[in-house]
């Protein structure tokens, strides 16, 4: 897949999140790429170099986008720094 797609209400598809849940250990920045274009309030997706920052602002949308990545056990196990009250989340690419 090489949008992500959006729902008529603007919610992530099922097919968005298969694609991220499934997504290669070998390509992490093209996986961070992907996400962060479907993420609602671009401002809340935040890459620095290796770093990524995401806050959901409480969206169900960005909700099943953090669930999905979370169900990529790779991705998960070798990129998540920390978690946060409020939605915030760390991670670290390697």
């Amino acid at each position: 897949m090489d949008n992500p797609e959006r729902d008529e209400h603007g919610y992530p598809t099922e097919r968005t999140l298969e694609a991220i849940a499934e997504w290669s250990y070998e390509d992490f920045a093209g996986l961070v790429d992907f996400v962060g274009r479907i993420w609602n309030w671009t401002d809340c997706w935040r890459v620095d170099g290796k770093k990524l920052c995401a806050v959901t602002g409480g969206w169900s949308g960005n909700e099943s986008l953090i669930g999905a990545l979370q169900q990529n056990f790779v991705f998960w196990t070798m990129c998540w720094q920390a978690s946060y009250r409020g939605g915030k989340f760390e991670f670290e690419l390697p």
